[in-house]
């Protein structure tokens, strides 16, 4: 790796800690750029400000998801296992440390005012739309759009509640919630 990349992924790394420290993107670049062991300067040269720091550090959130995502459903050899496995990923705990929920919380509220970060939060429901569809197709029939729209709420919903924990919900709890929830919607009895 480049002495560039190490440094932007130093940086990304650390914006995601600083954020999940703080719960809020109210972190100066100097103290992302500190964690990092880099100058503000060289913050502000690599990303421009602080808005698109957080989004490269999203852009990087996202793509472990998606790698964990296709990893936990490349060995799945039914649509059913395939759901399992990618409900399971959502809730892995790559994706689910204090930093990279704090980023996903600020990440929503981001969406609100900037473009870049609405198009990027368009993309992350689409794909999981997407791949939910795709399974649920054979399972749900002409069914699946709608049942992909439900699942998909309730993994962002749960995570974002798990993340507060103030319903006492942790991420043990999501998985089978999301699984009956799924049996429910296919009609499946336990």
């Amino acid at each position: 790796m480049g002495v560039e990349l190490k440094r932007r992924a130093q940086l990304v790394n650390a914006a995601i800690v600083e954020i999940g420290e703080t719960g809020s993107l109210d972190v100066t670049v100097g103290r992302i750029a500190r964690r990092a062991g880099v100058s503000p300067a060289l913050a502000f040269h690599y990303f421009g400000d602080k808005e698109h720091l957080f989004l490269a550090a999203m852009r990087h959130v996202l793509r472990v998801y998606g790698a964990q995502v296709h990893s936990a459903v490349a060995d799945a050899r039914t649509p059913r296992a395939r759901l399992e496995a990618l409900i399971a990923a959502s809730f892995s705990p790559p994706n689910f440390h204090p930093g990279v929920i704090a980023s996903w919380l600020n990440f929503y509220v981001l969406a609100y005012r900037s473009d870049e970060a609405r198009r990027l939060l368009r993309v992350y429901h689409r794909r999981l739309r997407s791949n939910l569809v795709h399974d649920l197709r054979p399972l749900a029939g002409a069914r699946a759009g709608e049942v992909a729209e439900r699942i998909g709420a309730l993994i962002d919903g749960l995570y974002l509640r798990s993340a507060h924990a103030a319903t006492g919900d942790s991420v043990d709890d999501a998985v089978p919630h999301v699984l009956a929830a799924l049996d429910r919607e296919l009609g499946v009895h336990a």
